[in-house]
């Protein structure tokens, strides 16, 4: 049996081809699985629980809800759908879990997470993270606002976050390498799976005490898609085009 890891497919009614890919993905592939882990950023922006349907997700949850009836299914939110809810869950199926969550991955245990928590040179996005991603006060004031003004405040901060990518290097949207290796030993595992970046890769590293780790890293969805496949003989990640 296999595991499936996706991250940041950026899901919205501006790229239905994606989300066709997606659709695709989970009554071929992923019924197949064993489980699959969902590492955030599913959506392009999630305004809440209650206006699934005025931005065009109903079709993928209800196919993600006949999925999580043969297959354990689990979602860690990213950035851009921190909003999902009690509802999402009864919609989808998914169980919602903790960023930064352990599992046991066919005997290795392995820290999985979206990811923006590791980018601590980007002070702008941290600040962010601290104002409203995790500040359950202001969840609160954003979901008693009207949904279209929830989709205009969504819109306002997906031009921000624009120009906000435009104006600093690469390198700061990165992961900052003391942040893994503090996460790696905080959590006491030598495997990562983690998005948000967008920067496929597999990362190697040396601990203290000549101890190993890897960090594998998801792409996007655009182009292709970027699975990631773990099994008992070890961990791959593949590109099929969408």
């Amino acid at each position: 049996m296999h595991s499936y890891f996706i991250s940041d497919l950026h899901l919205s009614e501006q790229r239905p081809q994606v989300s066709q890919a997606f659709i695709k993905f989970l009554a071929s592939d992923a019924a197949a699985a064993e489980q699959l882990f969902i590492l955030g950023d599913l959506f392009e922006y999630w305004i809440g629980d209650d206006a699934a349907s005025l931005v065009g997700a109903e079709p993928i949850l209800q196919q993600m809800s006949r999925l999580a009836e043969q297959v354990p299914c689990h979602f860690i939110a990213g950035n851009r759908d921190f909003l999902v809810g009690e509802e999402f869950c009864k919609m989808s199926g998914f169980s919602i879990m903790p960023d930064e969550s352990v599992i046991d991955l066919y005997g290795t245990p392995t820290l999985i997470l979206h990811g923006d928590s590791l980018c601590i040179e980007d002070h702008e996005h941290q600040l962010f993270r601290q104002m409203i991603v995790t500040n359950e006060q202001w969840r609160d004031g954003f979901l008693a606002l009207s949904i279209p003004e929830r989709i205009e405040a969504a819109k306002q901060a997906r031009m921000e976050s624009q120009q906000h990518k435009s104006s600093i290097s690469m390198e700061i949207m990165d992961v900052t390498e003391s942040a893994v290796l503090d996460a790696f030993v905080s959590n006491d595992v030598r495997q990562m799976i983690h998005g948000h970046t967008h920067r496929q890769a597999t990362h190697q590293y040396k601990l203290e005490g000549n101890g190993q780790a890897t960090r594998h890293v998801l792409g996007d969805w655009s182009q292709t898609a970027s699975i990631l496949i773990a099994d008992a003989d070890g961990i791959k990640i593949t590109n099929p085009p969408i």
